[in-house]
């Protein structure tokens, strides 16, 4: 008899606030190619707050904290500091106790040790943190 693994639900949690759209936008579209179809993708880009950040400030971290409590994993581009990534890594981390694996280019002595500690992994490309998800869970 053939086990059938679970499906998973995975945080795409990533720059966006400082960053150009497609910069935002690029890296989940090929984590979306990468992910096995047993893997549910949570993208908090799938909401248009463009020309309403201000207003909408409250209602964005909201949704995003609820994407953060529904997820199993949470999958972090780290490639440039940024103060919603590192908030949304703390409490998955800290608060949640969810697994959160990271991708960065920076080098290890240069990663921030905030993000060292509360993320459970941190690999040197999507493609190695898309294969760790998808070999251990």
């Amino acid at each position: 008899m053939k086990v059938r693994k679970k499906e998973r639900t995975v945080y795409l949690c990533g720059p966006i606030m400082d960053c150009e759209p497609e910069e935002s936008a690029t890296w989940r579209e090929r984590a979306r190619k990468l992910f096995s179809a047993r893997i549910v993708l949570l993208d908090p880009m799938r909401r248009n707050f463009k020309d309403r950040e201000v207003d909408s400030a409250n209602e964005i971290v909201s949704f995003d904290l609820q994407d953060i409590a529904d997820c199993d994993i949470v999958l972090v581009n780290y490639s440039k500091p940024s103060i919603g990534t590192a908030m949304e890594v703390f409490h998955a981390s800290f608060n949640l106790g969810k697994f959160v694996i990271a991708f960065s280019p920076l080098p290890y002595v240069e990663c921030n040790p905030w993000m060292v500690r509360f993320c459970t992994k941190i690999l040197k490309d999507l493609d190695s943190a898309v294969a760790y998800i998808e070999e251990h869970f």
